[in-house]
């Protein structure tokens, strides 16, 4: 059987435009090696490839890592291990680094930023790196709320650690290299129980502001070619005059996709603040789709575009077709705002010598104009409020309790997996009257459900319950970005607004 996977999957890998026929006996030799067979006759699978997103690879690399953790070549049969085994088989059909950037810079060269990505994107997912089969078990959905249309995603494609993984982790030799899961040096490295595998990882260097920098995807994409621009040197990520030129510089490079930094700030920053990096994609967030509902002028930048966005973040939008200028006005905004304090509106630029404000930047190209959205971030914490004032409140956190970062500033909320079952669950237990008070799991939803369910005046049923669910998450998650917004969507909220702006 192991013989019959290696024939498919080097037959997979050149389907996929991964191997030349040329590679076939070399790729089996290798792949012999890695499984310890000395033996071999080559099989033809059942099948021929033609469609290589279409083919059951998740179903192949299963029936290899079956006989893999047969033969002891796995420390445990888990889910850690075998991610870090899989990673080394199809590191074995992976082009070096040189010949994907050739074909990268060549497509780029002759056929434009768009089809060189369109080809990268692909790539990244033949390879695994992306694993197509994990991204599909993510439950995700679109729900309307006063501000459009949020997108809304239970994040299923993160495997979960089970218990001995993590003692193992805990209990690993501490490594600084590579330092961060987002340094170049990731690219090829094997991997260890406490640091994904990346043998099948390929990066694309890009000059950024005359520094090396590098451009992926991230492996679990939460939407449309969701990739990761990152600093080649392991240095801090801050929001300064050269974030704005940097962020302009990609998009001038990439006019299709959008890119943005998170905040530099704990608590309104990303999960990653050691390491300089942007995010960005091929996609139109909910934020970008929404009106400006204020226009206002900043003296000596008139011939700019400027606005208030209608969102229930406080973002300011600017727009011109020479992005110098928008980058001049910016850093007008940000030093102002970085030193900003308005007692009445509970907003304070430091406290006890701890600066709080900052700003979440997202830069497009929509037509002949350069866009740039600023969100005013502050992460000030309270007695009342210890995760962050402008952070979910404790009453949303039976629906997010995490970080907003920048995927969720623009309008999509990455719930944790714990949601998928307990809003089963959930359906389950409002469609049979249970009392959901009595139910551990449940009972932080109770309130809730309490809440929504005359709005829908005895009209729940089994038909419909899961898609009332589902409409609710997404007004929660509205709440969740009022909260995180510093200047609130009611009168005295946007009056302080309009103060700060008259401060410019």
């Amino acid at each position: 059987m192991i013989t019959k996977n290696i024939t498919a999957l080097v037959n997979y890998g050149i389907a996929a435009g991964l191997l030349d026929s040329a590679d076939r006996v070399y790729t089996i030799n290798r792949l012999l090696e890695l499984f310890g067979i000395e033996e071999f006759s080559e099989e033809q699978p059942i099948e021929q490839i033609t469609d290589p997103a279409a083919f059951d690879l998740e179903g192949l690399l299963k029936e290899m890592l079956d006989y893999a953790a047969e033969q002891g070549l796995l420390p445990d049969n888990s889910i850690v291990y075998r991610d870090l085994f899989d990673t080394k088989i199809m590191g074995t059909l992976v082009p070096r680094p040189s010949d994907v950037i050739y074909t990268f810079q060549k497509l780029y060269r002759e056929k434009g930023a768009k089809e060189a990505t369109n080809w990268y994107y692909t790539f990244s997912q033949n390879t695994d790196y992306i694993r197509r089969y994990r991204i599909a078990r993510d439950k995700k959905w679109k729900a309307e709320t006063e501000y459009g249309e949020m997108d809304i995603t239970i994040n299923l494609s993160k495997p979960e650690k089970d218990p001995k993984a993590i003692a193992a982790a805990k209990n690993a030799k501490q490594s600084g290299y590579p330092k961060c899961q987002l340094c170049m040096e990731n690219e090829g490295y094997a991997g260890r129980v406490n640091h994904p595998a990346r043998q099948n990882h390929r990066i694309i260097p890009v000059q950024i502001q005359g520094s090396q920098w590098g451009f992926q995807y991230s492996p679990y994409v939460y939407y449309n070619e969701h990739c990761i621009v990152f600093n080649s040197q392991h240095i801090p990520m801050r929001i300064e005059h050269n974030t704005f030129v940097k962020l302009f510089q990609f998009v001038e490079q990439f006019p299709h996709y959008f890119v943005g930094s998170n905040a530099d700030l704990p608590i309104v920053g990303g999960s990653i603040l050691s390491h300089d990096h942007f995010q960005g994609g091929n996609y139109e967030f909910a934020m970008a789709k929404a009106p400006v509902e204020k226009t206002f002028q900043v003296k000596d930048f008139e011939d700019i575009q400027s606005g208030i966005v209608k969102w229930p973040m406080s973002v300011i939008r600017l727009s011109h077709a020479d992005y110098h200028r928008i980058i001049a006005l910016a850093d007008v905004i940000l030093e102002k705002w970085r030193s900003y304090t308005d007692e009445d509106a509970f907003i304070f630029a430091e406290t006890d010598g701890e600066p709080h404000n900052t700003i979440t930047p997202i830069a497009r190209k929509r037509g002949g104009n350069y866009e740039l959205d600023l969100v005013l971030r502050n992460n000030i914490t309270t007695q009342e409020h210890p995760l962050g004032v402008y952070h979910p409140h404790a009453k949303l956190h039976h629906i997010k309790k995490e970080n907003i970062g920048l995927i969720e500033v623009m309008g999509l909320a990455v719930l944790p997996s714990r949601l998928k079952d307990e809003l089963e669950q959930l359906a389950n237990a409002v469609v049979a009257g249970e009392d959901i008070r009595q139910n551990e799991v449940l009972e932080k939803h109770a309130d809730w459900i309490e809440e929504i369910l005359p709005k829908y005046d005895g009209k729940v049923s089994k038909e419909n319950i899961m898609d009332i669910l589902q409409k609710e998450v997404g007004i929660v998650f509205g709440k969740v970005l009022e909260h995180a917004g510093v200047f609130k969507r009611d009168e005295k909220g946007q009056a302080a607004f309009d103060k700060f702006i008259s401060a410019l």
